[in-house]
């Protein structure tokens, strides 16, 4: 069961590290909760400054939907059911609470360059 939980927690931790959204985003989602169109609006405050040139809340959606697969994020419910507005789930609060270095990290002008590449040739 220890092995189990450490893939859980190096595949949330992989995933937080690779998106698109910056320490902002998660203490804002550790007190509530945010959808996509909000993030797209605010990109300036809670994304990476390599992400500034995401056109489309579709986009940050599906970031989000890949974050909710791994266990970081979770749709928030209603009286209606599930809302487009997502929370973090405990295993996102442990790894964020644990892992101190996940935003501080540089990324470099060739790693920034194959990003934009990577998202700006994908189908959307």
């Amino acid at each position: 069961m220890l092995l189990i939980d450490q893939k859980i927690f190096r595949r949330a931790k992989k995933g937080i590290r690779k998106c698109p959204f910056n320490l902002f985003l998660f203490q804002t989602l550790l007190e509530g909760s945010l959808s996509a169109q909000n993030v797209f609006l605010n990109k300036s405050k809670y994304l990476k400054k390599e992400f500034m040139f995401i056109n489309s809340s579709l986009f940050i959606e599906n970031e989000f939907l890949k974050l909710i697969k791994i266990g970081v994020f979770r749709r928030e419910v209603d009286g209606q059911g599930l809302t487009s507005k997502v929370r973090i789930t405990p295993i996102g609060r442990q790894v964020l609470e644990n892992s101190s270095d996940l935003f501080n990290q540089r990324t470099s002008l060739f790693k920034r360059l194959r990003i934009c590449l990577k998202y700006q040739l994908s189908a959307r």
